[in-house]
């Protein structure tokens, strides 16, 4: 089959969160057996140097969305078999990944990511779309394509990585970035309570639709996690499943990783731990404490996260023998609380309010435990990338983490991590304490509970599998 996959951001050439891995991995692992294009937009700012250099430029056409003429360069880059295809234009695309005005840049990308197919002159099997940025790839498609030969038996698959963002416009606004004619403006289509919603006319438009996790796909037909589309999605069930992300074991694991102090394995995991944690404390000017438990936050902060439960409960979870470590930057509220716990408790918080790719693998390695009390996680990596480093997960039962993480059960024996249902800070902070207690009090099952999670396997291998099923599926 000829696979096309469009986004917004695509790893490591572009990325602002968990869409970038999943465009960065999925594809190379669906490109052993398929033909695999990836198409992205080129932003001058953005990708870094050593890509460009090795991007060759293959030619330009014009698009045009609604009333503009607009150039399109084209630039390429292979590898993994995978061809990756740029698309250039310097008025959208220079300055940062997103912005004011993505509505209509990222109309512009969709119109010409379409005819871009059309100019390769490539009969596309499957067109997978992501998210909002791309979501009117389904509806330019249906509106415009119908009869055109390298697009005319295409069927598209539309991915929802997180549903709280949509995508709006005004009518009026949209029809003048896209020349949508006005029968696609209703309230059966892409209209949503008076306004155009990009990602209910992908759902409408596409011919099937996945989110992140098993759970997430049934989550989101309920008031409480439907963001006001659970209507729409209850409507097209019929379409949606789940398909769990998958981690890039060629960048996270800490066998291979050269980002880490030492590296490990399962069988040297004890001591490669030790080594990592007493690194990254002297890194960090933390007491260096290697029998002292360090919890790890890695995330973006904004309210989903969990945060304010953080905040609620940390206070108690301090005056427990722990250090913390706290990587990302977000909203400034959670930024100058995560300041304050670090003013406050020297010797046992390191706030450090940026995001560095090698300081994150320097967390994951030294870290015991890593905090996830998402209110909502329609996947989630974090909890992925740690039970692969032996940093044991603890988190809410919600979407991916649900699916992922086993709370341990001292009856049976079995699980590898610790987790609360209810969005409370008293839970959460139980829940801390909990998998403190075995960390200190019952080593000898914690040490169990890191090797098992090292042992498990969420590589994209099985979930790639998922998608080409739904593909064959698809086009028959």
């Amino acid at each position: 089959m000829n696979i096309f996959y469009f986004s917004a951001e695509v790893e490591p050439f572009a990325k602002s969160g968990g869409l970038g891995d999943v465009l960065g991995a999925l594809p190379k692992a669906i490109a052993k057996t398929d033909n695999v294009y990836v198409v992205m937009p080129y932003y001058t700012d953005i990708i870094k140097q050593q890509y460009k250099d090795q991007m060759e430029y293959i030619g330009y056409f014009y698009t045009d969305v609604s009333w503009r003429h607009q150039y399109v360069g084209v630039m390429q880059y292979k590898a993994n078999n995978v061809t990756y295809l740029f698309l250039d234009n310097e008025f959208y695309f220079t300055g940062p990944m997103y912005c004011f005005a993505d509505n209509e840049r990222f109309a512009f990308f969709c119109k010409a990511s379409l005819d871009l197919v059309c100019w390769l002159g490539i009969k596309a099997d499957i067109l997978h779309v992501n998210d909002w940025s791309t979501a009117l790839i389904p509806v330019l498609r249906h509106a415009f394509y119908g009869y055109n030969k390298f697009l005319l038996d295409t069927r598209v698959v539309y991915t929802i990585h997180n549903l709280k963002y949509q995508g709006f416009m005004g009518k009026d606004v949209c029809q003048d970035f896209t020349g949508l004619p006005d029968w696609y403006f209703d309230e059966s289509r892409m209209l949503h309570n008076g306004w155009v919603n990009l990602m209910k006319g992908a759902i409408v438009f596409s011919d099937a639709v996945t989110t992140v996790s098993d759970t997430y796909s049934h989550e989101i037909e309920t008031p409480r996690f439907g963001e006001g589309l659970q209507d729409v999605i209850a409507r097209y069930h019929y379409k949606v499943r789940g398909i769990l992300n998958g981690v890039d074991y060629g960048l996270y694991n800490p066998l291979k990783d050269n980002l880490i102090a030492k590296k490990y394995g399962i069988s040297k995991m004890i001591a490669g731990k030790r080594e990592n944690k007493v690194a990254l404390q002297q890194q960090l000017g933390l007491p260096v404490r290697e029998n002292t438990a360090m919890l790890a936050l890695i995330s973006r902060f904004v309210d989903q996260k969990g945060l304010e439960l953080v905040a609620d409960s940390l206070g108690e979870i301090l005056q427990r023998d722990v250090q913390l470590v706290v990587l990302g930057t977000g909203e400034k509220h959670y930024e100058a609380m995560f300041k304050s716990f670090a003013e406050r408790y020297l010797d046992k918080v390191s706030a450090n309010i940026y995001f560095d790719n090698v300081l994150a693998h320097k967390i994951y390695a030294a870290a015991d435990f890593v905090l996830v009390p998402s209110v909502y996680e329609p996947c989630g990596l974090t909890q992925l990338i740690g039970l692969k480093y032996g940093a044991v997960p603890i988190v809410r039962e919600t979407g991916g983490l649900k699916d992922t993480i086993l709370s341990y059960n001292e009856i049976t024996g079995e699980g590898n991590g610790f987790s609360f249902a209810e969005t409370n800070a008293h839970d959460f902070a139980y829940t801390v304490n909990r998998a403190l207690n075995f960390y200190y009090s019952r080593k000898t099952i914690f040490r169990e509970i890191q090797r098992r999670g090292m042992r498990q396997d969420y590589s994209w291998k099985e979930s790639a599998g998922k998608y080409l099923a739904l593909y064959h599926s698809l086009v028959g």
